[in-house]
């Protein structure tokens, strides 16, 4: 179909099935008037300066709904993806025979010189996407039972065809309406279309799966799938098969004997350590995307599912929200606002102290609380958030870290309730602050700093040189010459003795450790 066709033919049902949902909605005994009045209370508003002074007029919940996104914009993404997972289940999986053929077209060659059995019938299916379990004919990385997921090529360009619809009338809205330039619809219409079309991209989810695995390699409370690389396409992602069971399923974990205590507080562990120490995160966890395994080699660990949908945080971000909720369990108010301040995440004249009794006023409450009652992922929550009053905001990718914490901790306790998050998450972040703090965080430091110093040393000898040139042209008087050659040649015999001290120290260094190993 020609695509300017196909988008006036979604245009026409996009206007005709809107118009008949805002029927429906109108009042059965005076519709005409309803519709009119609705009409006629958005052209009133036409002149507000955004759009969340527009929608109060069309009622309360519209008008709850535009204050929710001011206040806490990261749940925007969320909410999309959610409402893409609530619609999985009527979607329905290609017919065996059709499954059979998007495989093959999309590893290039038939199923049978690949594998010696493949299950055609999806054992998971989703938003133009199933999953396929399958059997190597040759085994890779000591891997033979797989499973694919593969991507429905035709839907997926369905779904490119409506996301450009979308853009094409961002596009004319802009050229027609500058309330729509002052909004910057194209900007959101191309956002959303970024954010629809990552969660397809196979390749990215492959890269994404293959660096967790890096981060927890050997971590006994977590299992990766390994990525077959070989067997990885535009609409394929092969993987690792891990038997697992859901999470939120505690018969079935109890009738494999596995302990649920330490299962809660390793989701907490993994999910705290997996934001805020390697700053790499799933950005929609929720309990469908955490299971555990139940098999003999891996029985009780947790698999984390579904890495198309990844976040990160930069080293700044995560730095300040593991020392800022140090600082906030140890009731350090006036520390967070000094790093609230150094962040930049409030206007530079705001008030310290101000700030400082926002911070204790709402986290205090979190302490008065019974152990068993207090929710660290609330307690992040004004950590994050207590900048609002002094029109303040922090990055989004911090409030997405702190949503898929608290979905962790609202899911460990629904699976075990007497599990203790708060001290779990308290005793994690404090580790990983000692570790940003003594000599392993100095040694990342270093490491980071290595490469402008490559860039900086070559240069020391013409900077000397520059330097004495300078001292030389300063100095008019034979006295302040002489005493330029004293202070040079001092500072020649105390870099000379300190280069032999630390030859010295580092033989002596390296003779006890070879004694020691002996």
């Amino acid at each position: 179909m020609p695509p300017l066709f196909r988008r006036l033919l979604l245009l026409s049902h996009a206007l005709r099935y809107g118009a008949r949902l805002l029927w429906r909605a109108a009042p059965p005994d005076h519709k005409l008037h309803w519709m009119i009045d609705l009409v006629s209370r958005v052209h009133a508003s036409g002149r507000s300066e955004s759009l969340h002074g527009v929608l109060p007029a069309l009622g309360p919940l519209a008008s709850r709904f535009a204050q929710t996104l001011a206040e806490r914009p990261e749940l925007a993404t969320g909410t999309l993806h959610d409402a893409i997972d609530a619609i999985d289940h009527l979607e329905a999986p290609l017919p065996p025979q059709e499954s059979e053929q998007a495989l093959a077209r999309a590893f290039g060659r038939p199923l049978a010189t690949i594998f010696s059995a493949v299950d055609l019938v999806p054992v998971r299916g989703g938003f133009a996407e199933q999953t396929h379990f399958a059997r190597l004919l040759v085994p890779v990385n000591g891997h033979s039972e797989v499973a694919i997921k593969l991507v429905r090529a035709d839907q997926l360009q369905q779904i490119g065809d409506e996301l450009a619809l979308l853009r094409w009338v961002a596009r004319w809205l802009e050229k027609l309406s500058g309330s729509a330039r002052r909004l910057q619809v194209r900007t959101l219409a191309q956002t959303f279309t970024d954010d629809i079309l990552r969660r397809f991209d196979l390749r990215a989810e492959a890269a994404n799966l293959s660096q967790t695995g890096h981060h927890f390699d050997g971590d006994a409370r977590i299992v990766v799938p390994d990525v077959i690389w070989d067997l990885c396409t535009d609409h394929t992602l092969t993987m690792q098969r891990v038997s697992t069971l859901p999470a939120s399923d505690p018969p079935g974990l109890h009738a494999h004997h596995i302990k649920l205590a330490p299962l809660a507080a390793h989701i907490v562990e993994v999910v705290t350590e997996q934001a805020f120490e390697h700053g790499f995160f799933h950005a929609t966890l929720d309990a469908r995307r955490v299971r555990v395994s139940i098999e003999p080699d891996t029985l009780g660990r947790l698999v984390l599912a579904e890495f198309s949908i990844m976040s990160s945080l930069s080293t700044g971000e995560r730095e300040f929200f593991v020392h800022g909720a140090t600082a906030l369990f140890n009731q350090d108010y006036g520390r967070l606002a000094e790093l609230h301040r150094d962040a930049g995440h409030v206007p530079h004249d705001t008030r310290p102290e101000m700030l400082e009794a926002e911070l204790r006023i709402r986290a205090e409450a979190h302490f008065a609380a019974e152990p068993e009652d207090r929710s660290a992922g609330s307690l992040f929550h004004h950590l994050l958030h207590a900048v609002h009053p002094f029109d303040g905001a922090v990055p989004g990718r911090l409030a997405t870290a702190q949503r898929s914490f608290q979905q962790a901790e609202m899911l460990a306790r629904a699976l075990h309730p007497g599990v203790d998050t708060w001290n779990v998450a308290r005793g994690v972040l404090a580790g990983i602050a000692r570790r940003d703090m003594d000599h392993r965080g100095w040694i990342k430091h270093i490491a980071r700093e290595l490469p402008h110093l490559a860039h900086m040393l070559p240069r020391v000898p013409q900077l000397a040189v520059r330097y004495l040139q300078h001292e030389h042209d300063r100095a008019r008087t034979p006295q302040q010459n002489a005493q330029l050659m004293l202070d040079i040649g001092r500072e020649y015999r105390r870099t000379r003795i300190l280069l032999w001290a630390c030859a010295v120290c580092g033989g002596v260094l390296g003779a006890g450790t070879v004694l020691l190993m002996w």
